[in-house]
């Protein structure tokens, strides 16, 4: 009867281990979304109309789409960085410098600009208006060659404007695999992708709500 005890007392244990495991994983793929913002279309959406994997996550920042879009506008390697954890990066292998202030010279100007998620890796601008959305697709090396991922990606970035004169960056990752051992590479991935992004949209939040409170206060008009 021990025997059976125990192997009761593990299966429970497998058991909780996985049920944590799923739990953590519907909440890293929704973190700091609304149900709304989840269930919403998307600029970017068209693109991969049907994904094996979702990714959906919001932030609230007090600042206008005006002065959030200078930062989402010189993400990359190649640019300003990804505002995120400076060891990890460094632990893959990737020189990124996250940068303090905007830089003109940096900033995605139009469809087709380079995004770079490392030195020989870029993902490609397919879609961009200026203070609404920034589109990301693929994984690409800088001469345009394929770098051979088994699963076609967006990285969609889009701005609402909130009646308080704050914003909602919602941002959403898809997936669509290529292969059929696809998803055993994307499901870590997105779970180091979760950190960074988290990491990522509070570096954009501070940024933005701390330029935002430097900026000077509107001239008001002579009575």
């Amino acid at each position: 009867m021990g025997w059976m005890r125990g192997l009761a007392v593990g299966a429970v244990a497998v058991a909780a281990t996985v049920g944590a495991v799923l739990l953590l994983r519907r909440a890293s793929l929704r973190w700091g979304a609304t149900d709304d913002e989840l269930r919403m279309p998307l600029a970017g959406d068209d693109q991969l109309p049907q994904p094996d994997l979702v990714a959906t996550r919001g932030i609230s920042i007090d600042a206008r789409p005006s002065g959030v879009w200078p930062w989402l506008a010189q993400l990359g390697q190649n640019r300003g960085g990804f505002y995120s954890y400076d060891w990890l990066e460094s632990l893959a292998g990737v020189e990124i410098r996250n940068v303090d202030a905007i830089v003109p010279d940096l900033q995605i100007r139009t469809v087709g600009d380079d995004v770079n998620l490392a030195p020989d890796v870029a993902l490609s601008v397919v879609e961009l208006e200026e203070e609404r959305h920034l589109v990301l697709r693929g994984a690409v090396a800088p001469d345009g060659t394929d770098v051979g991922a088994p699963y076609d990606f967006t990285w969609a970035f889009v701005l609402h404007p909130r009646p308080d004169g704050s914003t909602r960056l919602v941002v959403r990752e898809r997936y669509a695999y290529l292969t059929e051992w696809a998803a055993a590479l994307v499901e870590p991935i997105e779970m180091v992708s979760f950190l960074m992004t988290r990491r990522m949209l509070r570096g954009i939040r501070d940024r933005a709500e701390r330029t935002a409170s430097q900026a000077p206060a509107p001239s008001q008009p002579d009575r």
